[in-house]
C-alpha cells in the first residue's frame, strides 16, 4: 500500500527483535558491524526492506525518536540493511513501532522465514574443519566435533536462530552469514549439543508471524 504523498510503497523483508543477546553471538556480532559495537546482553533490532535506499531515512527517525545505537546501515542490491541495538528492550521495541508507524507496515507485513536446509556432520574431518577455519569469523572447528549448519530466507533471520542456539545449548557458533540469498548458520558442539541447537533454530524460525515468502528454486 502507499503510504502519503512522500513515501514510496514498501516490502518489508525482515523485521526481528532479539531479546537478549548471548554472549558468543555478541562477540560475532562486534567482528561484523561497522557502527556502534553491541555487546553481551543488548537486545536489537534486525531490519530489511525495500526501496533499499529507505533504510538511510528510515535509520535518521529511529535515531532521532529514541536512545538506541545503530551497528549497522547499508544497502545490498533491492534491499537497505539495519540494526539498532541497547541494553532496554523497551526502547529497543519502540524503535521498531516508530519505523513501522512511520513506513506505514505492521511485523505481520514482514516476510515470513522458511527453512531452507539443514545438515548435521558428525566427526568432522580435519581437512574439512580446516576449510570451514578458512572463512569463520567465530570458533574454530576442531576435527572430530559434530558440524551444525543451518539455512534461512531471508537471509537475516538467521541471526535470530543464532542467539536462541546458543540459548539452548553449550555450542560454538563458527559462523553466521545474515546477508545474500540465503542465511547460513555454522555451530559445533557434540551430537546431542548440536541436536539441541538445531530444535531451538527450527523454533524460532517456524515461529514467526509474517506474509509466506516466495520458496527459492
Amino acid at each position: 500500500m502507499v503510504v502519503g504523498t512522500d513515501l514510496p510503497k514498501f516490502q518489508l523483508r525482515t523485521f526481528v527483535f532479539i531479546d537478549r543477546m548471548q554472549p558468543q553471538f555478541a562477540a560475532f556480532e562486534g567482528t561484523m558491524v561497522h557502527g556502534e559495537i553491541p555487546v553481551e546482553g543488548m537486545a536489537e533490532l534486525y531490519l530489511e526492506l525495500a526501496p533499499g535506499n529507505e533504510v538511510f531515512r528510515i535509520a535518521d527517525i529511529a535515531l532521532k525518536a529514541v536512545n538506541v545505537r545503530p551497528g549497522e546501515q547499508f544497502v545490498e542490491r533491492e534491499f537497505g540493511f539495519l540494526e539498532l541495538h541497547s541494553f532496554s528492550q523497551e526502547d529497543v521495541r519502540e524503535a521498531g513501532r516508530v519505523i513501522l508507524d512511520r513506513i506505514g507496515l505492521t511485523e505481520k507485513d514482514r516476510t515470513k522465514p522458511y527453512v531452507a536446509s539443514i545438515q548435521m556432520i558428525t566427526e568432522v574431518d580435519p581437512y574439512q574443519a580446516q576449510l570451514i577455519n578458512r572463512f569463520r569469523r567465530g570458533s574454530m572447528l576442531v576435527a572430530g566435533e559434530t558440524l551444525f549448519i543451518f539455512e534461512v530466507v531471508p537471509a537475516a533471520y538467521i541471526v535470530l536462530a543464532a542467539n536462541e542456539a546458543e540459548k539452548a545449548a553449550s555450542i560454538k557458533i563458527i559462523h553466521v552469514a545474515p546477508v545474500g540469498r540465503f542465511g547460513r548458520l555454522f555451530i559445533s558442539g557434540t551430537e546431542a549439543e548440536c541436536l539441541a541447537a538445531q530444535e531451538a533454530c527450527v523454533q524460532a524460525i517456524t515461529s514467526l508471524e509474517g506474509t509466506p515468502a516466495k520458496r527459492e528454486g
